[in-house]
Parts: structure tokens; sequence; C-alpha cells
């Protein structure tokens, strides 16, 4: 198996990993369509329950009304 001939410097592990971890981001948020909260794209909204137009969560707040 092959091993490395020389040891790789703090600079250049420093520098391939900035590179990688630069590209990473956050997770896309959105706009609630039903109560205008900021939700991230793909879920259900945490405060109203709604999922592309149609309630799929009950929240307890809406419960006891």
């Amino acid at each position: 198996m092959a091993t490395p001939k020389r040891r790789i410097s703090h600079a250049r592990t420093h520098n391939r990993k900035a590179k990688f971890l630069g590209a990473l981001s956050a997770p896309a948020h959105t706009v609630c369509a039903h109560c205008g909260e900021i939700i991230q794209t793909y879920r259900a909204c945490g405060n109203c329950g709604y999922y592309r137009g149609r309630q799929v969560l009950k929240i307890a707040a809406e419960e006891e009304k």
C-alpha cells in the first residue's frame, strides 16, 4: 500500500478543508403561504401545520379554539 513521502503541512490541510466547508450552505428558507412564518423548504409549517396549501399537522393552539 502506498504511503506519503512527506508530511502534509497545516496550511495545506486547512486550505483543503476551507474549500470543502466553504461550499456548504445553510438550508433554504421560504415563507409559509398560509400564515407568513419563515419555514424550511419542503417542510410543514410548525406554526400553522400547513404544507402546500393543506393542513398536514394538528397544532395544539388550534385544537383549543
